[in-house]
């Protein structure tokens, strides 16, 4: 018999995982027991000092001000919150008040101890905590409702014992602070360091849910060393500079007008230019590939989301109904009911009745559909943020059906059509993740043979691609494994982007069947795939990678010509026309402005290529190149120029500096 303490002594290590759960150090074990090491850099060990440091906050709060109220405080990406209930909202100054109190409460050393207690033993001590009060009964219950947040309530209680973490004073042994907690915990709270900041207010329904109290909720972040703090909030920098909805209104792309309405976009002609180009790629690399473009309407009676579940499982977030087609005589009375219409959350159904409309043969199988469909998403407006998070949006939506024995060879092809689409892009560092069932059966439908079989050949799949591969027990859909795709953008940070999901569940809601080679009726599996995951995102994600500095073909205007003078604006104005016949987006600025602002206005909007002329280029039938980083080459020949126009975008090169083109 031993605890954590004993088995590990490099203070790296936090916690450790015991027959797979995580545990506190002072956990006794015995030689029976797989025992491995958390280190406070690993993820696991990031979310417990990330957690730690919520609870280190929450008690800065609560001695500060005695009659806040606790709601939750889980670890989330890159840090951590906590949620209060304050007669009076956070400012800025109280921010600078609980940096102080919290940089005590640290340098103090307060251990963390564990204490199981029954519900009534909780209830007794956290009697003036409401929030709390209703967590605990919520203990052990299967769900917690729509909009709950669930995964974040789970730090405090869930269906097993529930435990109080107190906050000991290591010298007087007094238990100084005290909060319901399923843990693990840092030992002591030294072990958070000097690698952790307050960043930012907001306000939170409680529970996610409008019909609560909006609390008050504080956002920190915690790593394991200064220096990784330090990279952090560079990178936030660096973020911020690139933000899509800043660099939108700045190179003029698209807006949010209040006369439509919140999360609902408009494409202005700049940023419409990289959208169809984004389109356009994307449909021939489709058809290229074997699939059919099909068009679908925006609305349908609700029938059909009845049939294809949307309407049962996603109601809170689909608008409301529309109701069309009464009838009433001339004394108003009705003669005919109405029927309520909505607007599409999702393409798969009506993609499922282009399948329906005719018998099928195994001949006409992998059948891929294609379609640039826009759904709409009743979300809160709380939630919306940029072409990131909207209630309309273009999906490329992409649907597969395929028999059994065809879902690993489609699905491969899937993921390199994938990827190879989003190197078009300009994106490189790729990861997969494996949505996979667990072992609690009634949660999943469908035969073993069936899970065990489509697993393994999204497995086989995703081992093929070479790229790295991260299994998620417990995370599939109810009805089937999937895999998405992660990238990495120009800053390190980690999108969720392309999906496959395998779904053998609306073929069989809607009836699906395929004649085999046998004769027999058989019911073929569905593949959903977005690549991008929604256009508009997909946009964002770019222009805040490329800091909206586009590569040559997508940019929204690839030439612009700077005449030195008013006398050499026939001359370039030629060349300008010529690289039009070329396709190449170009156009001459004849504005009064004087050169030099003409440069910097033209280096601000990110256009690729500046051609200058002045006597020395119309003598000498050349032109000069001025590039985004300010390099120049100058006397280049007029053909020479358009080729190498050209190249640029036929190749989808990024063309920043005078190498990037003449290299």
């Amino acid at each position: 018999m031993a605890d954590g303490f004993a088995l590990f002594t490099d203070r790296s290590v936090v916690a450790m995982r015991v027959n797979g759960e995580l545990k506190d150090l002072a956990t006794t074990v015995t030689d029976d027991d797989s025992v491995e090491p958390v280190t406070i850099d690993s993820p696991d060990g990031l979310n417990i000092l990330r957690h730690s440091a919520a609870h280190v906050l929450a008690q800065a709060v609560q001695t500060i001000n005695p009659e806040a109220k606790l709601g939750i405080g889980p670890p989330v990406t890159d840090g951590f919150y906590y949620d209060f209930d304050v007669a009076e909202a956070f400012t800025p100054e109280s921010l600078k008040a609980l940096d102080k109190e919290m940089a005590r409460i640290i340098r103090s050393g307060q251990r963390f101890v564990r204490r199981v207690v029954t519900d009534d033993e909780a209830r007794a001590e956290l009697a003036t905590e409401p929030y709390k009060l209703e967590l605990i009964g919520l203990k052990g219950a299967a769900g917690h409702g729509e909009g709950s947040g669930d995964d974040h309530e789970s730090v405090e209680v869930g269906a097993g014992e529930l435990t109080i973490y107190d906050n000991v004073d290591p010298k007087t042994g007094e238990t100084v602070w005290k909060d319901l907690c399923r843990g693990p915990h840092l030992p002591n709270t030294r072990m958070i360091g000097n690698g952790w900041a307050l960043m930012r207010l907001a306000a939170a329904y409680w529970r996610g849910s409008e019909k609560n109290p909006q609390l008050q909720r504080i956002y920190g972040t915690a790593w394991a060393t200064k220096d990784e703090l330090r990279a952090y909030q560079h990178r936030l920098e660096e973020a911020a500079k690139r933000d899509h909805r800043k660099l939108g209104r700045e190179l003029d792309l698209f807006s949010f007008p209040d006369e439509i309405g919140s999360g609902l976009s408009v494409w202005h002609p700049r940023g419409g230019v990289v959208r169809m180009e984004m389109e356009q790629h994307a449909r021939r690399r489709h058809i290229a590939d074997g699939y059919t473009y099909v068009y679908t309407p925006h609305i349908s009676k609700e029938d059909l989301f009845l049939q294809s579940n949307h309407l049962v499982t996603y109601k809170e977030g689909m608008f409301p109904p529309i109701t069309m087609d009464e009838e009433r005589d001339d004394d108003g009375n009705i003669t005919k009911q109405g029927q309520d219409y909505y607007l599409k959350p999702m393409n798969c159904p009506m993609h499922i009745l282009i399948y329906k409309e005719r018998g099928r043969s195994y001949r006409d199988l992998p059948m891929r559909l294609a379609e640039n469909g826009t759904v709409y998403r009743n979300e809160l407006s709380g939630a919306l943020h940029g072409l990131t998070r909207v209630r309309g949006f273009t999906q490329d939506d992409s649907h597969l059906f395929v028999t059994p024995d065809q879902l690993e060879e489609e699905a491969t092809k899937v993921i390199d059509f994938v990827i190879s689409m989003l190197r078009d892009f300009g994106l490189e560092d790729f990861e997969l993740e494996l949505s996979m069932r667990d072992d609690e059966s009634d949660k999943w439908i469908g035969s073993e043979e069936f899970w065990d079989y489509s697993t393994n050949a999204l497995r086989n799949v995703a081992r093929a691609s070479g790229l790295k591969l991260t299994e998620m027990p417990g995370e599939a859909a109810f009805y089937g494994p999937k895999i998405d795709l992660k990238t990495r953008d120009a800053i390190g940070r980690t999108w969720q982007l392309s999906t496959v999901q395998v779904d053998p569940n609306l073929p069989e809601r809607f009836d699906l069947e395929f004649t085999d080679r046998d004769g027999q009726k058989k019911r073929p599996i569905m593949i959903h795939r977005a690549l991008f995951g929604s256009i508009e995102r997909f946009f964002a994600i770019l222009l805040e990678h490329y800091a909206g500095a586009f590569p040559v073909w997508l940019a929204p205007v690839q030439v612009v010509g700077i005449p030195v003078a008013d006398e050499y604006v026939p001359y370039l104005g030629a060349i300008i026309e010529l690289l039009r016949g070329y396709g190449v987006r170009a156009e001459l600025d004849t504005s009064d402005d004087r050169m030099q602002k003409k440069i910097r206005t033209h280096t601000t909007q990110k256009v690729p290529f500046q051609l200058i002329a002045g006597e020395h280029d119309r003598a000498g039938e050349t032109v000069s190149f001025r590039f985004r980083d300010g390099t120049q080459e100058n006397g280049v020949a007029i053909d020479e120029a358009v080729a190498h126009i050209r190249a640029a975008i036929d190749e989808r090169r990024q063309v920043t500096t005078r190498d990037d083109l003449f290299a």
